[in-house]
């Protein structure tokens, strides 16, 4: 017989998403045809799933980490990676989704619902999708974004209309069998039952379930015994059915002691609200309806114990029922008052809301103002006593993280983006200078950068080689002062170089030089340009 798991610890993680590529069209004729490289592939989602034929957590509890496909990166021609597989993960009907917080994420009742624990990356654009009027060969590609990683807490909460509770070998497994089809394991010592068992019972047009919670004892509510692992399988019943043993051997015990030391438990207990419960608020444990069954009345002393605590527990306003789970007494008066407690329980649930209409997404207008609510925030810190603006948003965080910083261009492009998101104006107005520290994330993985208001935009009207951008190369303007200097340095170098030109035609270094010219049979210059003189012959 399978294990019965009801709460697990689910390390899950999305898929990754494929990088796109930075490719170049060639062939005959064409060397440089444009760009063609593919997008990413997005990552697949893992999704959990509520399946009828799924009872246990316990595949979870063997295999705690899921993952689901991560998505093919871009290839040239405009090919695109293929998307990441994704993951459903089947979960039983009642399964509650909380983070590590105890937070609830969702509430899984029904067959058919369905909630996304953790999305898959988005998968980053080749350079084909990149490129424009302006920027016609962008030599970059975007990065695939890594899958969302969480870790969650699966709980299993029993739907069932009523809940049998009481001490252990009251006769709960007995009354279920008895009362519906559901086979229990059935012995004569405490703690038989080890897990929840459902059944399903017919009373006249009424149809519910029972819930058979395994024994409580004193403490419970504090983790004695198996109380905080199923007394949540308790807080989906809409009413509850306290068994007491009238036939127990045991000579400390007694059904209204028995009685009193459970209903001090169930008030003990705190009800966490569910998604499920229609909006109807918390009903603590002891506060929903109840009704007695004195069972093993066919006992030659059950009878006489049901008949001394009858009186007591109808005048605490409570319905009470002699049977005999074994001989079937006094069963289907039982059933029928549980019947009625489900009846008036459904009739008090909020009619089903009408199917709204279909929304209809539109995209938002390009024309919005840039900078606008939600989409980023700005928070001023201090870091070794120097300003340092966080930047923090859905969009300039999954920027960041599909910019490849070893390439100029592609830091340029995120320059450009985000300026016009209107982080620019934004840092501005929070009084930013340049070089101060701007962090874009969080601290485990945010990035750094020197604010230079400058690299702002225009990318696509530098020129300059593929994957390079021009304003990240260290540039100097030089200011008046220093085209002043510079006009003096080169001023005094050309003085210098004509004094000593003077000083070596005064030494007759010239005059040496035209002299190892006429013996060397090289004419000077001066004289062939010379006219011939009077007794010169043509």
């Amino acid at each position: 017989m399978a294990a019965f798991v009801d709460r697990v610890v689910l390390h899950v993680s999305g898929g990754h998403g494929g990088h796109g590529v930075a490719s170049v069209k060639r062939e005959k004729f064409k060397p440089l045809g444009g760009p063609d490289g593919g997008n990413g592939g997005d990552g697949g989602d893992v999704t959990l799933l509520v399946d009828s034929q799924t009872t246990t957590l316990l595949s979870f509890h063997h295999a705690p980490h899921r993952h689901a496909g991560n998505g093919g990166p871009g290839m040239g021609d405009f090919r695109n990676g293929g998307l990441g597989e994704s993951l459903t993960l089947s979960v039983p009907d009642g399964t509650v989704v909380k983070d590590q917080d105890g937070n609830i994420l969702a509430d899984l009742v029904g067959h058919g619902a369905s909630y996304v624990a953790a999305q898959g990356g988005q998968g980053g654009l080749g350079n084909a999708a990149l490129s424009s009027a302006k920027r016609k060969a962008p030599g970059f590609a975007l990065l695939g974004i890594p899958g969302e990683e969480r870790d969650i807490v699966l709980e299993l909460k029993s739907v069932a209309d009523i809940a049998l509770v009481g001490f252990p070998s009251a006769g709960k497994s007995s009354l279920i069998a008895s009362i519906s089809a559901a086979r229990p394991k059935i012995a004569d010592y405490p703690f038989t039952t080890l897990v929840p068992n459902l059944g399903v019972v017919q009373a006249g047009e009424t149809r519910y379930t029972v819930a058979d919670v395994p024994g409580l004892i004193p403490g419970a509510s504090e983790g004695k015994g198996l109380g905080l692992e199923f007394l949540r399988h308790v807080e989906r019943c809409a009413a509850l059915v306290h068994v007491l043993d009238c036939g127990s051997l045991e000579s400390d015990r007694d059904p209204l002691s028995d009685f009193a030391a459970i209903e001090a438990e169930l008030a003990a207990y705190a009800v966490e609200p569910t998604f499920a419960q229609g909006g109807q608020g918390v009903v603590p444990l002891n506060e929903r309806p109840r009704l007695v069954a004195l069972n093993k009345t066919d006992l030659p002393d059950g009878q006489d114990m049901a008949d001394m605590v009858r009186e007591s527990l109808e005048e605490r306003g409570l319905r009470v029922f002699e049977i005999s789970a074994v001989s079937h007494k006094g069963l289907d008066p039982l059933k029928f008052a549980m019947a009625d407690l489900v009846r008036q329980a459904r009739e008090r649930l909020p009619e089903p809301e009408q199917p709204a209409e279909p929304e209809v997404v539109r995209p938002r207008s390009v024309r919005s103002r840039k900078g606008g609510r939600g989409e980023f925030e700005i928070r001023r810190e201090e870091r070794n006593l120097k300003p340092l603006f966080r930047v923090r948003g859905s969009k300039p965080e999954r920027w960041v993280a599909q910019t490849d910083f070893t390439i100029d261009e592609a830091v340029g492009y995120l320059a450009d983006r985000l300026n016009r998101l209107g982080v620019e104006d934004a840092l501005f107005k929070q009084g930013a200078k340049p070089g101060d520290a701007v962090v874009i994330g969080a601290d485990d993985n945010g990035v750094v950068f020197d604010w230079e208001p400058t690299m702002a935009a225009g990318a696509e009207l530098l020129g300059g080689p593929r994957g390079a951008d021009l304003r990240m190369e260290e540039q100097h303007r030089p200011t008046r002062e220093d085209k002043r200097r510079d006009y003096e340095e080169r001023k005094a170098a050309r003085a210098a170089t004509q004094a000593e030109l003077e000083s070596e035609r005064r030494t007759g270094v010239w005059a040496v030089d035209q002299e190892i010219n006429r013996l060397s049979g090289i004419e000077d210059e001066s004289d062939t340009d010379a006219e011939p003189g009077p007794g010169s012959h043509g």
